[in-house]
């Protein structure tokens, strides 16, 4: 039977996201502060910016020959083929940079060395719809697989994790609807009303966890599973789980 490693065998993960890096990159340490993990999700920076430029040029050689066809259409075509046009443009330009742009998977290794990845977070496609998946992998197989849809964020931050059945895991949510809703319209003190997440049991109420962020300069987080005296949550999906309450919602 196949072990988990020792390191997940913890209620409590401290995040130390690093700052002045190219990527996004976290320290996670035990309660007494000691680096236990190291988490990297790479930024790619160059084919981003790659296909920024290729947005870029594509748009301008678009309007380019829109402006050409317009000069020989009819005057009253011009109008509707304009519009035509520049949906058109909106779309082959958006087409053009999801397809050079990089997938950012993460990855959690044993430390800095990055010599042992221990677990990966696969993000599944460049581009969705108001949604975002991604599977969450270790040696063995498929963990699980965490779903956001973005509409929830008009009230409430949500993700859902479900096992490689497809069954519901867990839901993680933000703290409070009173709390969400204030974060919405008093967007100036975010610094005061800081974005935390309590983590549910399947589609019950009984919460099994929370990931608070500290009151502090430098992004600094913790995951708190010791409301799950049952260990109902593999503590490797949580500690995913808990990255992508951060990097996954943009912080």
């Amino acid at each position: 039977m196949f072990q988990v490693d020792s390191v997940f065998n913890r209620d409590r993960f401290l995040l130390r996201q690093k700052l002045m890096t190219l990527s996004e990159k976290y320290d996670v340490c035990d309660d007494h502060g000691d680096p236990i993990l190291f988490i990297e999700r790479p930024t790619h920076w160059a084919r981003s910016l790659l296909a920024v430029l290729a947005g870029l040029v594509a748009t301008i050689v678009m309007i380019v020959l829109l402006a050409l066809l317009m000069s020989v259409m009819p005057e009253n075509l011009q109008l509707p083929v304009f519009l035509v046009g520049t949906i058109v443009i909106c779309i082959a330009v958006l087409a053009v940079i999801v397809l050079i742009s990089p997938k950012r998977h993460i990855t959690i290794y044993r430390d800095a060395s990055k010599q042992e990845p221990l677990i990966k977070i696969i993000q599944e496609k460049k581009f969705e719809w108001f949604t975002a998946t991604f599977t969450v992998r270790d040696l063995k197989g498929d963990l699980a697989r965490f779903r956001k849809n973005y509409l929830y964020d008009i009230l409430r931050k949500r993700w859902h994790c479900y096992r490689p059945d497809g069954s519901l895991l867990c839901v993680a949510k933000e703290d409070s609807i009173v709390l969400s809703l204030l974060r919405r319209f008093l967007e100036p003190l975010m610094w005061v009303l800081r974005t935390n997440f309590i983590i549910l049991e399947g589609n019950s109420d009984r919460q099994i966890g929370e990931f608070n962020r500290k009151f502090t300069l430098l992004d600094r987080y913790v995951l708190d599973m010791s409301a799950d005296l049952n260990r109902y949550l593999d503590r490797r999906i949580a500690l995913a789980l808990g990255v992508m309450l951060d990097t996954g919602e943009g912080r």
